[in-house]
């Protein structure tokens, strides 16, 4: 594995969800693994879970880990070829990309969209070409389209929890006070796709008009606006918030009720509630379900280091070869 950016990366869902069940089993046994490596974190953006996740992880397999907060201590960088430097950027990626590969073995890039401009956001040029110049294994601690770390959790929660061989999953829009990107939710439905297609899940996906995603990222998911009904007989609920796509970066008044309670828990079939965090107590979740006994939250948060350490751990070996 020689880059970690959505599910296309990974030959079959079931194997690297049955690999990162077996490292979460035995977490330090092939610690010797990553000896002498270094991961190098990079992140132009905040992050909680995924620093943290990532970099146990790492230390599980062995590895020297740097982490740098491009966003606060770094150069500001340029990303076009063919201009001159004179205005606000400093360093170009070209040299600052490629000095990284030069410390690490493998790299992690964490950059958050605009929300401006769609197509330079979905063109990915950043990540591109941060991969283009460093020269080493490159994983995507979420970018402007994908956060595959993220879903590869997502699926990995699933697989542990389910109570029926193929449930029935359901991505919900929620409500929020901003525009967030569609990262998320279009990982999350890109991987669900392909677990479905492998006879995993039965995926729904449920939005107020407005809100639909890229069908880049939806094709095989049944969609609907009708949230009551999306509910009926679910096992599982990811709740997440995006803006429009369409209307790229636009929020849309929703006048009906969104938040998922435990009235709307009623609906399902017990479901196991998800929520990638941070959460917005009683406006995207409510409390009584974020505390209640169907929640996954925190479970889920924890398996973030199982997906992290099965790309690493294959990074590693494709090192050795």
């Amino acid at each position: 594995m020689k880059k970690f950016f959505s599910v296309k990366d990974v030959a079959n869902v079931s194997d690297v969800v049955k690999e990162a069940l077996e490292l979460k089993a035995n977490p330090n046994e092939l610690e010797s693994l990553g000896k002498y490596k270094t991961l190098g974190l990079v992140f132009l953006n905040p992050s909680l879970r995924t620093r943290l996740s990532t970099q146990k992880a790492a230390m599980n397999l062995g590895m020297n880990v740097m982490v740098m907060n491009m966003d606060k201590d770094g150069w500001a960088l340029e990303t076009q070829d063919g201009v001159v430097m004179n205005g606000t950027t400093v360093e170009h990626i070209r040299e600052a990309a490629a000095v990284m590969g030069e410390y690490c073995d493998i790299l992690g890039l964490r950059s958050f969209p605009k929300l401006k401009d769609r197509e330079e956001d979905y063109s990915e040029d950043l990540f591109n070409k941060f991969i283009q110049y460093c020269g080493v294994p490159v994983i995507s601690l979420e970018s402007a389209t994908r956060h595959p770390l993220q879903s590869l959790t997502d699926i990995i929660t699933i697989t542990e929890y389910k109570k029926t061989e193929k449930p029935k999953v359901v991505l919900a829009w929620a409500p929020h006070v901003k525009a967030l990107p569609q990262a998320v939710p279009n990982s999350f439905s890109e991987w669900m796709c392909q677990a479905q297609s492998e006879g995993l899940v039965d995926f729904t996906i449920v939005h107020p008009d407005g809100y639909q995603l890229s069908e880049e990222f939806t094709n095989g998911a049944k969609i609907s606006n009708n949230l009551n009904d999306s509910l009926q007989d679910a096992d599982f609920v990811y709740v997440k918030n995006w803006s429009s796509y369409e209307e790229y970066g636009e929020v849309y008044p929703v006048t009906d009720n969104w938040l998922i309670d435990n009235e709307k828990l009623a609906l399902t079939n017990d479901a196991k509630i998800m929520h990638c965090l941070p959460v917005r107590r009683d406006l995207e979740l409510s409390s009584e379900v974020l505390d209640g006994p169907n929640s996954l939250v925190i479970k889920e948060a924890s398996n973030r280091v199982w997906a992290a350490q099965v790309v690493l751990k294959r990074m590693l070996e494709s090192l050795k070869k």
